[in-house]
């Protein structure tokens, strides 16, 4: 692996404790189909400027439109502006990138144009040799304008500082009806005294956004924002958009449209302005070297929100200063595991994917408590705890939510919190798989929220009201689950069946663990349907019909992609029964030709592990399946495969450092856990299993409102790349006699020593 030079500040040579050097925001920071090889691309994620779980992230962006959820791509050669808004490493056409800043100079452009030429516009290219990322900072030089653009945030508020040329008519201008993936439905803007403008922007599906609108999305961004330069010759453009006019994802970036809203009028003798595509303006002189900066408040709720984050959080700092508090308030978070050990490279790809899965779920409250309710209402949790938001359910309840559960349980707690008044502020009354501000998205599948629960509860994360959380985990079963007939019939027949199968087991775990007994002996029997849609004609899980008939099975059998499966085949599907790896085991004909089949299905993976019919790690389903050889007897091929996957699905390069999406942080955090040698094969069962650390010491440091407080660490004696096998391992001196740790003993602190070994310890205990 090499270094990205001049992306981001190396560590190289520094000796500070400051570990934000070694995250390199623009790992993962692409959209690339081709690379990808798949639709669905890499990593997805942005390299703007953000704080821990802050609601504001000040990113460049460089595409509208299209399946590129973050509106950046890293191989592109233009930028159209600098939102406020962004997701992070999704999928299925994004939203969000609201509040487009662009400075510029010479005369007013009115859309940004298409990065090919084909439509002019006010976009820019840019010097990717002066592009620079790390956390809480962004820079980069706009070579049409010769501006500097330095970007910086605080949890709610964005700041901007530009370094202008010498012109007469330097500008920096505001696209109100910018979103990705469609566009904000209608905004409003007024001018206030000499230097301020507030507003919103309301968007909703009927404009795009979050999958292209069949994700519901219905939310308004309230802006407060101050200029340090006084707005004399300022003004605002609004395009005629005709009522029959669709304003989706591909609608608004047809050459029609842009043609529309480029012919728009400029408006110079209003304060104040509302309409369907606005934009404002602000010109001045400038001289060379000359700086100026913009500082916005945002909010969900309205604009005295956004007044009062403004004011709060940003109003008085100037932007280094905010910068400095951005990089503090990430080497706290960073600190919280320490490593030592591995290569610069290797450091460079842990913090990376540990700052990446620290963005969401992120804060949806404004500072004095208020937040967008389902209800469309404000609210306010009255101290109990933040409102969240950015709930990617099927993907991170696998590590993502496990990972924070160690390092963040507030995060844990508070995000389940809002799920389950979610549920009682919409009318839903049931747990919404795949949240976006608010929005029932439905997108993907399972009942995740009933894993996060029962992870929750078992580790002693029990500030949310669990009784709710269970009923409305119920309900989610009874609307979406696999009775009354014992299975899923839909066209995702396998997948469904055993994703609930397992959800189910985490509504009876839950159940149990707040004393309703007779529930949880009802959801563990339901448990065990994933055995319905397992056919021993041909020895595997196969769809099933309302009816009880089976599908018909292909002639490529399970490695058919999309057959009863999501984004997988039946192959990859199949293994995910983590509640009952021993009843699996007995379906599909015992441990040894169980091994065998495990061995095949890696050993025919590609070395790079991008997209592919076995061991695909560019997605989730197939996350757990490298601990099942804990569960079955042959922990040193979890220790060789996890050391691989470590080693080949994740890099420093921009490109290809993620194999895969993102997906919100969970990509990052099956590397965080496994890279430290525990990783959980069932959330909910409160055991993490071992495996073979990347690094020679790892400490993890508790918190002690939910834990001891103590650190607990790791330490891999004698590890190199060569050495990836556990020869013995104790835990404060005494011999573990199984390859897991129970998430007690790591809360309780205390010292795990690895001996690690070139060979596979294959003795029947293989941690004496």
């Amino acid at each position: 692996m090499a270094l990205v030079s001049l992306a981001f500040v190396s560590c190289v040579g520094n000796q500070s404790e400051d570990l934000t050097c070694y995250v390199n925001p623009f790992i993962g920071a692409s959209t690339n189909t081709d690379v990808a090889g798949v639709a669905h691309g890499l990593g997805k994620t942005f390299p703007g400027a953000t704080t821990p779980f802050g609601m504001v992230q000040v990113s460049p962006n460089t595409i509208t439109g299209g399946d590129n959820g973050p509106g950046y791509s890293y191989e592109m050669k233009t930028i159209e502006g600098f939102a406020m808004t962004q997701m992070s490493g999704i999928g299925w056409y994004g939203d969000l990138g609201n509040f487009l800043v662009m400075p510029t100079t010479g005369p007013l452009k009115k859309i940004s144009g298409k990065e090919d030429g084909s439509l002019d516009g006010w976009r820019s290219f840019y010097d990717k040799a002066t592009e620079t990322a790390s956390p809480g900072y962004y820079s980069v030089n706009l070579t049409d304008y010769d501006i500097k653009v330095e970007c910086s945030a605080t949890p709610r508020c964005g700041i901007l500082r530009f370094t202008w040329p010498e012109s007469d008519q330097s500008r920096i201008q505001v696209d109100l009806a910018r979103r990705v993936g469609g566009t904000s439905e209608e905004q409003y803007v007024k001018i206030i005294g000499d230097n301020v403008i507030e507003g919103w922007m309301r968007c909703t599906p009927e404009t795009g956004g979050w999958g292209n609108g069949s994700g519901q999305a219905f939310y308004t961004v309230y802006f407060h924002a101050e200029f340090d330069k006084p707005l004399k010759n300022s003004g605002f453009w609004s395009a005629d958009i005709p009522d029959d006019w669709p304003r989706k994802n591909w609608d608004v970036t047809s050459k029609e449209y842009l043609e529309r809203v480029a012919q728009a009028p400029v408006i110079k003798d209003v304060k104040e302005i509302q309409g369907k595509h606005l934009g404002f303006f602000t010109e001045f002189p400038t001289k060379a070297g000359e700086s100026s900066t913009l500082k916005v408040g945002i909010s969900f709720v309205d604009i005295e929100g956004a007044r009062k984050n403004y004011e709060a959080e940003i109003a008085d700092n100037s932007f280094d200063k905010v910068h400095r508090q951005a990089v503090d308030s990430w080497n706290r978070e960073l600190s919280k595991i320490s490593v030592k050990g591995g290569t610069e490279a290797d450091k460079v790809v842990f913090y990376t994917c540990l700052y990446h899965t620290l963005i969401d779920p992120r804060l949806f409250a404004d500072v004095d408590g208020r937040y967008y309710g389902g209800d469309h209402k404000p609210h306010s949790s009255g101290g109990k705890f933040d409102k969240r938001t950015i709930f990617s359910g099927w993907d991170v309840f696998r590590s993502q939510m496990p990972l924070q559960t160690l390092i963040n349980p507030k995060v844990v707690d508070d995000m389940m919190s809002s799920l389950v008044t979610l549920a009682q502020e919409s009318g839903k009354e049931y747990l919404e798989r795949w949240e976006f501000l608010n929005a029932y998205s439905g997108c993907m599948l399972g009942n995740p929220a009933a894993s996060v629960a029962a992870d929750a509860f078992v580790k002693g994360i029990r500030g949310f009201d669990a009784e709710k959380a269970l009923e409305y985990a119920i309900n989610s079963s009874a609307r979406f689950g696999n009775y009354p007939l014992g299975w899923n019939p839909n066209g995702s027949s396998i997948s469904e069946t055993l994703e609930h199968a397992y959800s189910d087991w985490c509504i009876a775990v839950l159940a149990e663990g707040i004393g309703d007994k007779a529930t949880a002996e009802e959801y563990y029997t339901r448990s065990q349907a994933y055995k319905n849609v397992f056919d021993p004609e041909v020895g595997w899980f196969r769809p099933r019909n309302a009816d009880g008939t089976w599908w018909e099975w292909p002639e490529k059998g399970r490695l058919k992609d999309d057959f009863g499966c999501v984004e997988s085949n039946p192959y990859q599907q199949g293994w995910f029964v983590p509640h009952d790896v021993d009843g699996m085991v007995e379906l599909m004909g015992g441990r040894e030709k169980v091994l065998s089949d495990l061995e095949n299905f890696f050993e025919n993976a590609p070395d790079n592990l991008m997209w592919n019919s076995y061991y695909n790690h560019a997605n989730e389903p197939v996350h757990h399946i490298p601990f099942l050889f804990n569960a079955l007897g042959q922990p040193w091929e979890t220790q060789k495969w996890t050391r691989f996957i470590c080693s080949h699905a994740y890099s420093d390069d921009p490109m290809t450092g993620l194999v895969g999406n993102d997906d919100v942080g969970q990509m990052s955090a099956w590397y965080v856990l496994a890279a430290s040698g525990i990783h959980p094969l069932c959330p909910g069962d409160g055991k993490m299993q071992l495996t073979s650390p990347v690094f020679d010491e790892i400490v993890i440091h508790t918190d002690p409102t939910y834990a001891s407080g103590k650190p607990f660490i790791i330490k891999a004696i004698n590890n190199s790349p060569q050495n990836i096998y556990i020869q013995s391992a104790t835990l404060d001196g005494k011999p573990i006699d199984e390859p897991f740790l129970l998430f007690s003993q790591i809360a309780s602190g205390g010292t795990l020593v690895l001996k690690m070994g070139a060979e596979p310890n294959r003795h029947d205990n293989e941690t004496r």
